[in-house]
């Protein structure tokens, strides 16, 4: 009994290194499958956003068939924006050994909307390292640029009304433990600037409840 349960043991762990060996094989191909996926999405984004603004600048469309690609465009940038959310997390899972514990401004996303001045966005947020606890603090994001020639910097929430509840111009609350997007649900919140409003930049500070602050400056960009 006892040569039984020594041969046993070692077969055990053996088992189980091949079963996390697997496991770890099937992520990393999921994750190569998705990222290639959402790169040939955002392609097919960019094609049909350039023949939208093709046809719009000529009137080569019917409006009934503009619109319509118009809302085609809205879908597809919702459903790239949840897969770029399930890649953050596989980046996480298969690269939990970061030197560095905290939190990360991933990625702030722009699109043009319908109408003259008026924009989607999403903006995301994650957490790296080992740590498992809730990340939870204030956001500070403000669009630089001009305005009628002189230097501006206007508030996201002045700008938007999807923002979590309790938002303030310099104060966006934050509460999760891997993933957070602003708006949520998957949807793309609406923005609009003010007449004459040139951006330039985007600068969001982030302060976490007892962390290290975290701050991003990110360039405008509306393509």
């Amino acid at each position: 009994m006892l040569v039984v349960l020594l041969l046993a043991v070692p077969a055990a762990f053996y088992a189980g290194s091949e079963w996390q060996a697997r496991s770890s094989e099937q992520r990393t191909e999921t994750f190569e499958q998705m990222q290639v996926q959402a790169d040939e999405q955002a392609r097919e984004l960019d094609e049909l956003r350039q023949r939208v603004a093709v046809a719009s600048s000529g009137e080569q469309l019917a409006h009934q068939s503009n619109e319509q690609s118009r809302q085609t465009i809205k879908l597809l940038e919702e459903h790239n924006f949840k897969q770029q959310q399930e890649l953050a997390f596989y980046k996480g899972v298969l690269a939990p050994d970061s030197k560095v514990n905290g939190l990360l401004i991933r990625s702030f996303d722009i699109h043009p909307g319908e109408s003259a001045g008026g924009y989607r966005f999403k903006l995301m947020l994650s957490r790296i390292g080992k740590d498992d606890k809730p990340l939870q603090g204030r956001l500070n994001v403000q669009l630089e640029g001009s305005l009628n020639g002189k230097v501006k910097s206007l508030p996201l929430n002045q700008l938007s009304g999807d923002l979590p509840e309790g938002s303030t111009d310099k104060a966006i609350p934050f509460a999760f433990k891997h993933l957070q997007a602003i708006p949520d649900g998957g949807r793309l919140g609406e923005l609009r600037l003010p007449a004459g409003f040139v951006p330039k930049r985007i600068r969001i500070k982030a302060d976490v409840e007892g962390g290290k602050a975290v701050e991003r400056q990110i360039d405008w960009t509306d393509g």
